[in-house]
């Protein structure tokens, strides 16, 4: 037995995993810094969208699918208080978690208004056109952003 032998086999293992100890600190750290920023950035879109649905509610309420029982206003105006509700949960740090799972489902809600428009617009002009077949794929990034501050706030 050679003396010292255990040292240097702990000082190698120790060398060997702390740098991916450390890596993986930095890396749980960066996705906590990036789920904060995207929650920030996220609960100021939807408070402006969401006071939007009170200032101009009349786009909204033309893409309210027709199949929904009731009067569009008032899917416009549920859907404006639910977009405030989450901006002010993404906002506010010990309540991001729960605000970034609500995003998701708020988003995956919204989804059909988004479809229902894209079909409304099929026959506008081409540039008309791009934007309401851009905002559907626009929300499956939404959602990715959503469940992401969800997962690391």
């Amino acid at each position: 037995r050679q003396p010292g032998r255990g040292v240097r086999v702990l000082d190698r293992w120790r060398i060997g995993v702390e740098p991916a100890v450390r890596h993986h600190r930095l890396t749980v750290n960066a996705q906590q810094r990036r789920a904060a920023t995207s929650a920030t950035a996220m609960a100021a879109f939807l408070a402006g969208m969401g006071a939007l649905h009170f200032v101009r509610p009349e786009p909204f309420d033309g893409i309210i699918p027709a199949a929904l029982p009731g009067s569009p206003r008032a899917y416009t105006c549920g859907s404006g208080v639910a977009e405030l509700g989450t901006a002010a949960l993404l906002a506010v740090p010990a309540t991001r978690r729960l605000g970034g799972r609500i995003a998701t489902v708020l988003f995956v809600a919204v989804f059909p208004g988004n479809v229902e428009m894209a079909w409304q617009w099929r026959h506008r002009p081409w540039q008309q056109q791009i934007v309401s077949l851009g905002r559907l794929p626009l929300q499956a990034l939404l959602i990715e952003q959503s469940e992401h501050i969800h997962d690391h706030a």
